[in-house]
């Protein structure tokens, strides 16, 4: 989470988007494995649920190229989920999920890189160029036909 302001919890994505923590969904299950008599008592696993096609926190062309990246892991709904159990504290757990959700944001705003084309070196052409005809010649001499002597 970025913060609060004005009472209300809010993410920080990208660094210019803030998302309320009223946008989002929570649900608790019981975690499955390991957890002694807490197991089965208390819901540790936290699912984190994002309305990616229906929010307005982001402009139209910026939440059409999130839903066009994230389209893997949305439903049909648009809704962008994040599970997590990694640990047996539902606190902990909510938080590693706000976590992750950021990070899936974050990392579908950004750029790639630009490539920038390259020339390769005269040393590397030459060397290209030497193992093909050596490559040639052994492929030339395995084809010779070889007659037997009398």
């Amino acid at each position: 989470m970025a913060g609060v302001l004005a009472g209300v919890r809010l993410m920080l994505v990208a660094g210019r988007y803030f998302i309320p923590e009223s946008e989002f969904e929570w649900q608790f299950v019981r975690s499955p494995g390991p957890g002694g008599q807490n197991v089965n008592k208390v819901s540790t696993t936290a699912r984190l649920l994002f309305r990616l096609a229906e929010t307005f926190r982001f402009p139209p062309e910026v939440r059409e190229k999130l839903c066009g990246k994230l389209r893997p892991r949305l439903s049909e709904e648009g809704v962008l989920a994040v599970t997590v159990r990694d640990t047996r504290s539902q606190l902990r757990n909510r938080e590693e999920a706000l976590r992750r959700m950021q990070a899936i944001l974050e990392e579908a705003l950004r750029e790639p890189k630009r490539r920038r084309p390259t020339r390769p070196t005269a040393a590397s052409v030459r060397r290209r160029l030497e193992s093909k005809a050596l490559h040639s010649l052994r492929k030339q001499e395995r084809s010779q036909k070889r007659f037997p002597e009398e």
